[in-house]
């Protein structure tokens, strides 16, 4: 087994629940024609400087398991689908407009990380990164050394604060950008290669 892995963590496309002005979490919105487009222009990309990736994985949540089959097509791969890489369970938050749930479920001035999202159910912040270690350990133990995860921006920031040890920060991920890691099988020191990456999309002009 390799003793360095390269990890790309994506998130999906633009969907539909962006346009709708819901919560989104675990509601299963779909991408919309921009989210396909913008995958269709990484796999473009990927396809004329092959990333090398060996192993392919994605939340079951279609917007980004489309995500990952529209980028895996033009390299022969097809991805392992896991309900690990779910985002964010925000239990009846999760399709809800945000106008209905300010009044129905209002910001506390504070949660305990031990505290279910909301009195009706969700997940706890606590079980929310020991599902990023699951996740994480079970990616740990596939072949390979080169892996793709496709999933959610929410998640992948759970993901990167226990890799990094930084629970308390924010990693911007935009529609179909993602963060870049080496990481090592001898040590525990990751590597951050980049973030919030996007060299699929056109440079717009200053």
């Amino acid at each position: 087994m390799e003793s360095q892995v390269q990890l790309i963590l994506l998130r999906h496309g633009r969907s539909r629940a962006d346009d709708e002005q819901v919560h989104e979490g675990r509601y299963d919105s779909p991408l919309t024609e921009l989210g396909r487009q913008q995958a269709q222009r990484l796999a473009a990309y990927w396809q004329a400087h092959p990333p090398g990736f060996d192993t392919v994985v994605c939340s079951d949540l279609s917007r980004a398991s489309e995500t990952a089959r529209i980028v895996c097509a033009p390299l022969g791969l097809t991805p392992q689908v896991s309900s690990l890489w779910r985002e964010f369970d925000n239990g009846p938050l999760a399709g809800m407009s945000r106008q209905e749930s300010a009044q129905r479920y209002p910001i506390p001035s504070f949660r305990h990380d031990f505290s279910p999202f909301t009195q009706d159910g969700g997940e706890s912040q606590v079980q929310f990164r020991a599902r990023a270690l699951a996740a994480l350990h079970d990616l740990w133990a596939l072949p390979g050394s080169n892996f793709l995860v496709v999933s959610h921006g929410g998640f992948l920031n759970a993901v990167l604060g226990e890799l990094l040890g930084a629970s308390r920060a924010w990693f911007q991920f935009e529609d179909t950008s993602f963060a870049r890691l080496r990481l090592s099988r001898q040590h525990h020191t990751a590597v951050v290669l980049g973030i919030n990456l996007q060299p699929h999309h056109p440079v717009q002009p200053h």
